[in-house]
C-alpha cells in the first residue's frame, strides 16, 4: 500500500463520518468560490437516473483532479493522495419527475418530492469514484438500492419539512434522521443510501492502494 490518506472532494459531513467509520484518514479538497459546481449536477434531457449519478460522479472527480494541480500550479505544498468523489440520486420510475428527485429547492418543493414519494418503492443509487494517480482517469462503482415508503399523511410531511432535515438532500430525506421512521423496508446498502457504499467505497481504495483501518 503507498498512500496514507486521500483527498475527499465532498462536503456532505455523512461522507466524512463513514470513511471515519471504516478508518480512512482523508483531506478535504473542496471547490473553490469561483467555481459552478451546481451546474455539474444539472440533469441532461431523457438521461437515466443510473447514468446521471455516474457521469456526475466522474465529472467531480475531474474537477478535483483539476483542483489539485491548480493549487499545485499556485505554490500550494499539496502531495498527491487519490481523489475520492460521489453522488447520491433518488429516482422514482416513471414520476412526475421524469424518474430523478433531485434535491428541494424550497419547501413547497420538498413537499411535493415527499408527496410522490409517499407510499411508493424508490431507488437509490450512489456512484463513487477515485482518482488513484494524477494522470489517471477516475474509477467508478455504482450502487442500487431500493427503499419502501409508508403512506405519509400531510402532517408527518410538514412536520419532517419543518426540522429542516428535508434540504440539501436528494429525494428530500435523510435516511439517518427522523425519515428512517417512514421507510417499511430496505434491500440494499444502508451506507450507500446515506451517501457512501462502504463495500464498494473499501475495493477502490484498496484497487488505489490506500491504507486505512483493516486494510494495512
Amino acid at each position: 500500500m503507498k498512500y496514507d490518506f486521500i483527498y475527499l472532494a465532498s462536503q456532505s459531513p455523512r461522507r466524512q463520518e463513514l470513511l471515519s467509520q471504516i478508518g480512512v484518514r482523508f483531506e478535504l479538497l473542496l471547490p473553490g468560490p469561483d467555481e459552478d459546481a451546481e451546474s455539474l449536477e444539472l440533469v441532461l434531457e431523457n438521461e437515466s437516473a443510473a447514468d446521471y449519478t455516474q457521469r456526475v460522479t466522474i465529472a467531480k472527480s475531474c474537477a478535483a483532479l483539476k483542483r489539485w494541480h491548480q493549487r499545485c500550479k499556485a505554490g500550494i505544498a499539496l502531495p498527491w493522495a487519490p481523489i475520492l468523489c460521489a453522488d447520491t440520486t433518488v429516482s422514482l420510475p416513471n414520476s412526475p419527475d421524469h424518474e430523478i428527485l433531485g434535491k428541494p429547492h424550497d419547501q413547497e418543493d420538498a413537499m411535493r418530492i415527499l408527496q410522490i414519494l409517499s407510499g411508493q418503492t424508490h431507488w437509490v443509487y450512489t456512484a463513487v469514484a477515485i482518482t488513484p494517480e494524477p494522470t489517471n482517469i477516475p474509477i467508478c462503482a455504482l450502487q442500487k438500492s431500493r427503499i419502501r415508503f409508508a403512506t405519509l399523511s400531510p402532517e408527518q410531511i410538514e412536520r419532517y419539512i419543518s426540522s429542516g432535515e428535508a434540504f440539501g438532500k436528494a429525494g428530500a430525506y435523510g435516511i439517518q434522521g427522523m425519515a428512517a421512521t417512514f421507510i417499511e423496508e430496505i434491500s440494499g446498502s444502508y451506507s450507500g443510501i446515506m451517501g457512501l457504499p462502504l463495500f464498494e467505497t473499501a475495493q477502490l481504495l484498496q484497487a488505489a492502494h490506500v491504507r486505512f483501518g483493516l486494510n494495512h
